[in-house]
């Protein structure tokens, strides 16, 4: 089974995960649960009740308490991840595919009339084909709130790109449905961020405050997703290694942030020095898997942050580097300078 980065996978227990990346092992799909079933729990869906974990390292507490069986050390990626067996899938939630549905369905709830909505305003400003758009999130697995966020999903680079030219437009327009957060709704933001990524309020609204994948569309939360298509993607499971080496706080100029934009997401540096921890340099990259750190930094600023030490090793290319990884712990963070 392929799965990849917006998509939803159920797990024969009734536990519903969401996919990070675009690599996996051929046997094992690499992703972190994100409902399960719970009495207590505030969503529904058939017969059951499923609560929500947020943060991610409350997902790992989770699953360490109650469902261990999933948590695994990965060695090409040597650190233990929650990886799911395909043996163990009952379905695959596909965004393509919801959003589909959507366009045919009369009878949507307030929420997923707002979707299509949102989704209809994206292909119109940004004249990308309606095969390249989905709605991922708890929308797509039908256990939305009518408080939920809405998280259209973008395939493929340059549709991508099309989008976030259409989105930064749009955000700049004081006629346009979509609008950017205003500083109490940071506020707001940086409250439910915070518990899981250290950053100091003020940082926090210079990154944020001028991101364009978010903002407010009819009332409502969103959050658009941008991803590379299969046929971008060259590497496969095994292709390249990496090694924990150590965490290291940094400080660096970004060079290069064409690939900011996407998730997972990187920015190529130079002149990058250690601050504090590993010693091992140069590291001339950050990257991360987490969505929120996407657009942190353009080409010509310069950042601190804190993260993973990473040996990369692709063995195809020949290729050996340092990078940091960022996002995988409450204390890391990436601000500017």
């Amino acid at each position: 089974m392929k799965a990849r980065e917006g998509d939803l996978i159920e797990t024969c227990d009734e536990l519903v995960f969401d996919v990070k990346g675009l690599v996996h092992p051929s046997d094992r799909i690499v992703a972190f649960v994100r409902y399960f079933p719970d009495e207590k729990g505030d969503r529904k869906k058939g017969k059951l009740t499923y609560g929500k974990v947020y943060s991610l390292s409350e997902r790992y507490v989770l699953l360490g308490e109650k469902f261990h069986q999933y948590l695994v050390h990965d060695p090409v990626f040597d650190e233990i991840i929650c990886e799911v067996p395909v043996s163990d899938l009952k379905k695959r939630y596909d965004p393509l595919e919801k959003l589909e549905h959507f366009r045919d369905d009369e009878a949507l709830d307030s929420l997923e009339s707002k979707a299509l909505q949102l989704a209809h305003l994206l292909k119109e400003e940004s004249h990308v084909p309606w095969n390249t758009l989905g709605i991922s999130g708890s929308i797509l697995v039908e256990l939305h709130k009518a408080s939920s966020d809405i998280d259209p999903i973008v395939y493929g680079s340059e549709n991508c790109r099309k989008v976030h030219a259409a989105l930064q437009n749009m955000l700049n327009d004081p006629r346009s449905p979509l609008k950017p957060y205003n500083r109490k709704e940071l506020r707001s933001l940086f409250g439910f961020r915070s518990k899981d990524t250290a950053m100091v309020f003020e940082d926090f609204v210079r990154t944020e405050s001028r991101k364009a994948f978010q903002g407010r569309f009819m009332e409502t939360d969103c959050f658009i997703r941008f991803v590379k298509d299969w046929n971008e993607i060259d590497e496969q499971y095994g292709d390249v290694q990496y090694k924990n080496v150590g965490c290291a706080k940094i400080k660096g100029t970004v060079v290069d942030d064409s690939e900011s934009i996407f998730t997972p997401c990187k920015y190529l540096l130079e002149n990058a020095t250690v601050i504090d921890g590993s010693k091992l340099s140069p590291v001339t990259e950050i990257a991360s898997f987490r969505g929120r750190f996407c657009e942190q930094a353009k080409a010509g600023e310069t950042v601190i942050a804190q993260g993973k030490v990473e040996q990369v090793k692709d063995l195809k290319r020949g290729h050996e580097y340092l990078r940091l990884l960022i996002g995988n712990k409450p204390s890391d963070y990436m601000i500017l300078v």
